[in-house]
C-alpha cells in the first residue's frame, strides 16, 4: 500500500493539469488512467496507419490561449517541455452553395471585408461585436481560469453595471435571438450560429447567448491554434512537466473507489484490489452522474441533484481518414488555411434550424451538419510527404429516436458513407482512390474511450445551460471542485467551471489545493 501526497484518478488534460501544478509545488503526485494511453480527449494516435496522426477528440485548442498556463507558461511547457502552437491568419471559415466562402480573419478588418461582401451593415455590426468582446476580455479571462465566484453573488455583480446587465442579458438569451435580431444576412447569421453551436448547443437554447459576445473576443484576440504535431501535444508536454518533478504516471490503471474515512478522502482502491494512500488530496475526474459510483456516504441530496445535471441535446460523429494526398477543394487553396471549416448545401438560416430541430427530436438529419479538415496543410508533420488526414465531424444525436444509443453499433458505417457523400460535393479528390483508411466514432464510442466523463456522448461533459454555470457547474454542491462529505477530494473534467474544451481548466483546481494546502500559488509557479 503506497503513499503519496496527491493521487489523481483520471490522466485527461485537466487532471494532468492540476498535478503538474501540484508537482511544480514539490508534491508526490501519482496518476492512475485506465487506458492505455493518456490524455483524454486532448490525444493524438496512429489509429488506421503508421504516420498518419490523428486528434481522436479535441482538435482546435481556443479557450486555453487566454490562460495563464500558456501566456504566462506557468509550467514551462511551452520553454522547457516541447508545446508548440500553429496560429493561423484564419480561424474560421464556411463554404455555401456555389462554393462560395465566407472567411473569419484573425485581423478584424479582413473578418469586416469578408463579410461587406454580404452586407456592409452586417460588417459594421460584426466589428461592433468584435470590439465590444475584445475589450471585455481582460474581464472574461480572469474568470475563466480560477475557481468561479458562488452563483448569487456573481449575477449580483454583473447586475450591479450597465457593462454586466448586458452579458446577463446575453447569458440568459439564446444565441440565435441574439445573432437573428442583430445581423440582416443569412449566409452571415449561419456562419456565426455553426461556430458557436461548437460548443454542443442548439442555437436557439436559452441560457447560451453569451458565445457570442466571447468568440469575437477571443478569434481577434488571440486567435484559434493547433499544436504542432497534433492535439496530444499539450499532453505529451504536460506529461513531461510532471516527470520532470518526480510525478508518476500509471496507465491501464482503473480505479474502482475513492477512500473515505471519517469525512475525508484518504486515496483510493482499484479494481484489482490495490489500494494508494493520500497524504493531502485525491484529484477525481468524475462526471456527477459518476459520482455514487466512485464516492459513497454522502448526503442523498448530493447524488440527486448531481443525477439531475443535464448532458447537451447534441454529440458528435467523427470519421478520420488517411489519404494519399492532401485534400483539394473546389473552393479554393485560401479556404485549406482554416483552422475550423463549415460546410453548408443551403444558404437560408432557417434550412439550419430545420438541421438542429433533428437533434432536438433524437433524430440524424438527413442533410448532415458538416464541419472538419485536413490537418496537414497547416502541420505536414501529422502525415507522410503530400499526403493527408481529414478530420470529417458531424453533429448527432446519442440516443437515436426509437432505437436508442446501442443502434450506432448497427449504423455506424453507413452513416459515415452517407457523410462522406456530401463532403464530396466540396473536396474534389475525397475519393474512394485517394483513401486509404477510415475509423469512424459514434456518439456511443466517445462515451466509451471517456465513461467517467463523456457521459451520454458529450465531450464537453454537461450542457452549457446559464443553471449549469459559473459556481453551480455542474451542480450547486460541486461548482467550488469540491465535494461536501468527502473533504480533500477535488474535482476536474469538461463537466466543471469553465466548460468544456481545451482550456487548462485543471489549473483552477490546483488553485482551490494550494489554498486549502496553504500554499502561495504564486511563490510555487516560480521555484
Amino acid at each position: 500500500m503506497a503513499t503519496y501526497d496527491i493521487v489523481v484518478m483520471g490522466a485527461g488534460h485537466n487532471g494532468l493539469t492540476a498535478a503538474a501544478y501540484l508537482a511544480k509545488a514539490g508534491k508526490k503526485v501519482l496518476i492512475l488512467e485506465r487506458q492505455d494511453f493518456v490524455g483524454g480527449g486532448v490525444v493524438t494516435r496512429e489509429i488506421n496507419t503508421p504516420g498518419y496522426r490523428h486528434d481522436l477528440h479535441s482538435s482546435c485548442h481556443i479557450m486555453i490561449q487566454g490562460n495563464p498556463l500558456i501566456t504566462e507558461d506557468e509550467l514551462g511547457l511551452i520553454g522547457k517541455h516541447g508545446l508548440a502552437y500553429n496560429y493561423s491568419d484564419v480561424p474560421y471559415a464556411s463554404i455555401f452553395p456555389g462554393n462560395e466562402t465566407l472567411i473569419t480573419y484573425k485581423d478584424l478588418d479582413r473578418a469586416c471585408t469578408e463579410i461587406a461582401k454580404f452586407s456592409e451593415k452586417d460588417a459594421d455590426t460584426y466589428r461592433m461585436f468584435a470590439e465590444r468582446s475584445m475589450a471585455m476580455m481582460p474581464m472574461f479571462m480572469s474568470g475563466l481560469y480560477l475557481p468561479p465566484l458562488p452563483y448569487g453573488p456573481f449575477m449580483a455583480m454583473l447586475d450591479s453595471s450597465d457593462e454586466g446587465r448586458d452579458i446577463l442579458d446575453a447569458m440568459s438569451r439564446s444565441s440565435l435571438d441574439i445573432i437573428d435580431n442583430a445581423f440582416e444576412d443569412d449566409r452571415v447569421k449561419i456562419h456565426l450560429l455553426k461556430l458557436v453551436t461548437e460548443n454542443l448547443q442548439l442555437p436557439d437554447e436559452l441560457g447560451t447567448g453569451m458565445g457570442i459576445y466571447l468568440m469575437p473576443g477571443i478569434i481577434h484576440t488571440f486567435g484559434v491554434s493547433q499544436p504542432i504535431g497534433g492535439s496530444g501535444g499539450l499532453t505529451d508536454a504536460l506529461v513531461r512537466s510532471i516527470e520532470a518533478n518526480g510525478g508518476e504516471i500509471r496507465i491501464n490503471a482503473e480505479v474502482a473507489q475513492i477512500l473515505v474515512s471519517g469525512g475525508r478522502a484518504t486515496g483510493v482502491k482499484m479494481v484489482d484490489g490495490e489500494e494508494f494512500l493520500a497524504r493531502d488530496g485525491v484529484i477525481g475526474a468524475i462526471h456527477p452522474h459518476r459520482l455514487e459510483t466512485f464516492v459513497k456516504g454522502l448526503d442523498p441530496t448530493i447524488y440527486r441533484r448531481a443525477n439531475r445535471v443535464n448532458t447537451s441535446t447534441q454529440s458528435l460523429f467523427v470519421s478520420h481518414y488517411d489519404l494519399k494526398q492532401q485534400t483539394k477543394y473546389y473552393a479554393g487553396e485560401e479556404i485549406t488555411k482554416a483552422t475550423m471549416l463549415e460546410y453548408f448545401t443551403f444558404d437560408r438560416l432557417s434550412e439550419l434550424l430545420d438541421d438542429f430541430d433533428h437533434l432536438r427530436r433524437k433524430r440524424i438529419p438527413p442533410r448532415p451538419l458538416l464541419g472538419g479538415g485536413d490537418e496537414t496543410h497547416a502541420d505536414p508533420s501529422r502525415a507522410p510527404a503530400g499526403a493527408g488526414i481529414f478530420h470529417a465531424i458531424t453533429m448527432a444525436p446519442y440516443a437515436i429516436e426509437g432505437k436508442g444509443a446501442a443502434y450506432w453499433d448497427e449504423i455506424k458505417e453507413q452513416e459515415a458513407d452517407k457523410n462522406l457523400s456530401w463532403y464530396r460535393k466540396f473536396i474534389s479528390n475525397l475519393t474512394d482512390d485517394n483513401i486509404i483508411a477510415r475509423t469512424s466514432w459514434s456518439p456511443l464510442d466517445m462515451e466509451r474511450s471517456s465513461p467517467n466523463s463523456f457521459v451520454n456522448g458529450d465531450m464537453h461533459g454537461c450542457a452549457p445551460f446559464m443553471y449549469q454555470t459559473v459556481g453551480h457547474r455542474p451542480t450547486p454542491d460541486l461548482g467550488q471542485y469540491t465535494v461536501p462529505g468527502a473533504e480533500r477530494l477535488y474535482l476536474v473534467g469538461p463537466f466543471m467551471h469553465p466548460g468544456g474544451g481545451v482550456y487548462g481548466a485543471g489549473r483552477a483546481t490546483a488553485i482551490k489545493m494550494f489554498d486549502e494546502l496553504g500554499i502561495d500559488f504564486d511563490k510555487a509557479i516560480k521555484r
